[in-house]
């Protein structure tokens, strides 16, 4: 029955990508990099690898491999209730930016993740976490071969979990630069001001936001908090009451009969989102990701929640922690904060995730058309910008639905670290319109950044698992302002596309 379900679920005349539910959404493509196909032990293919003797279908695929729906939820059941003339008008920063690009070609089109042995004894100190939310094991044989690969890798140092707008490919603080002041000053100066000129702030802060002033013009951007200085402590404290007042409200209703399936959804996935990272796996986080999840559904019928939405809520909880964390956020203990300031953190949370939710809802809308739609402008717009890449894809039977529903789904945060996400959403925020249309020319400049890599694939199978595997772990703010550029040039190049890439 499993197998059946995984060839209708990639049938290509099927209008929609799965049976949609009300509560659980579409069944897409695993959202979670944890729950990727699993092989056959003799048969796993290597990423460094993955050219085979004969070209294979992906019904073939389908037919020898588990997917991640498989998986058996039965056991978290059981406690689910307890718990923009073309180079001269970028904005600024930008033509620097383009400048750089071929000079780094070396960092961003090697497309080679380098994994230090120091970081992976971190990943996996941080693997006990995982395994006990979610049942994952690492056995100690694949362990020592991972570790004997990565022995001759050359050194890169881990980025923070919030980069500021100096921490490219260095870890730690650097101290900071003349430009970056004077851009400082300008962002505190415009904050400052009786009435904040919101245009002038997302021009400035298109080429990223400086981590000491992101948490308030994140909440300027998103419309949550107006633009006069002197009303906005009078609407936080509103806000911050109306939704603890939906908390006290519909909260308690979720062991009812009419929203448990809803609940125990997000009661699973929570231990999925950033499994990785040690500050989503406290009691304390994962209990603010439920209420603000659960709250959100039940205030949106028409789609509910749906799997995807979870990781939404992280980029906006990272920077509102922020303004009280300055080191070692990956592990900082929440719990250690006063009761006030949590709950203001997750009240912002909430308020600027449904900001956004409200833009691209059509996303998570029963048979999602909204990620359907964007999934068809993409392929139509690389035809148009790639015309190798479209056809090596339809050479080797590759459909676009199989690798960007993810993308459009969770706005790439499956496929960039957490970092560069929020380095991502500065943009996206500054943008008219940037997570429901500068996102398409966004993941089509992420796409053609793999073209070496892509071009190189000769089978079906190694083409889908360099696309739901692409080695981004080591990427920072250089990497993201290149990409930003790229997609920037193409929405100039490609104004006259059809209107539906606006969708």
């Amino acid at each position: 029955m499993a197998t059946e379900n995984r060839i209708n679920f990639w049938r290509r005349n099927s209008k929609v990508p799965g049976s949609v539910q009300p509560v659980y959404g579409a069944q897409h493509p695993p959202l979670d990099p944890r729950l990727r196909r699993s092989y056959p032990k003799d048969t796993k293919p290597k990423l460094n690898n993955l050219k085979s003797k004969k070209t294979s279908s992906f019904h073939e695929f389908a037919r020898s491999t588990n997917d991640a729906w498989d998986i058996d939820d039965d056991d978290e059941e059981e406690d689910f209730l307890g718990g923009p003339a073309l180079c001269s008008s970028f904005p600024s920063g930008l033509r620097s930016a383009l400048t750089q690009k071929q000079d780094a070609a070396g960092v961003t089109q090697s497309g080679i993740s380098h994994t230090t042995e120091e970081d992976t004894e971190h990943e996996l100190a941080n693997s006990k976490v995982v395994k006990s939310n979610s049942e994952i094991h690492l056995t100690t044989s694949s362990v020592r071969s991972t570790l004997q690969k990565q022995q001759s890798l050359p050194v890169r140092p881990v980025i923070p979990l919030v980069a500021r707008i100096s921490d490219q490919n260095a870890s730690g603080a650097p101290p900071m630069t003349v430009r970056e002041k004077s851009r400082l000053d300008k962002f505190k100066q415009l904050l400052a001001s009786a009435n904040t000129d919101l245009e002038e702030l997302r021009k400035h802060s298109w080429s990223g936001i400086p981590r000491e002033v992101r948490p308030i013009t994140w909440r300027l951007l998103s419309g949550y908090l107006p633009a006069n200085k002197e009303r906005r402590e009078l609407v936080l404290k509103r806000k911050r009451e109306e939704y603890f007042g939906f908390i006290l409200q519909y909260y308690h209703s979720r062991t009812d009969e009419h929203y448990k399936d809803t609940y125990r959804q997000i009661h699973i996935d929570i231990p999925r989102t950033n499994p990785l990272i040690p500050l989503f796996q406290q009691p304390v986080v994962q209990e603010v990701f439920e209420r603000i999840l659960f709250i959100w559904a039940i205030r949106h019928p028409a789609s509910g929640y749906v799997q995807g939405i979870n990781d939404l809520v992280t980029p906006f909880f990272v920077v509102f922690l922020s303004e009280f964390v300055m080191e070692d956020m990956e592990n900082f203990e929440v719990a250690a904060l006063s009761p006030d300031i949590q709950r203001n953190i997750e009240a912002d949370s909430f308020w600027c995730m449904s900001k956004l939710l409200d833009g691209i809802q059509d996303n998570y809308t029963f048979a999602q058309p909204g990620i359907q739609n964007k999934v068809k402008a993409l392929e139509e717009l690389v035809s148009r910008i790639d015309e190798d890449i479209h056809n090596h894809f339809k050479k080797y039977e590759v459909e676009y639905l199989q690798f960007a529903f993810r993308w459009m789904n969770n706005l790439l945060m499956r496929e960039l670290p957490l970092r560069c996400t929020i380095r991502l959403w500065d943009t996206y925020q500054a943008e008219a319109e940037g997570f429901s249309h500068f996102h398409l020319y966004v993941c089509a400049a992420f796409l053609i950044e793999w073209r070496k890599e892509i071009l190189s694939m000769v089978d079906f199978q190694g083409l889908l698992i360099l696309l739901q595997n692409l080695p981004t772990i080591h990427w920072g703010n250089e990497e993201v302002g290149l990409l930003l550029a790229e997609a920037y040039r193409l929405k100039y190049m490609f104004a006259d596309a059809p209107s539906h890439y606006k969708r």
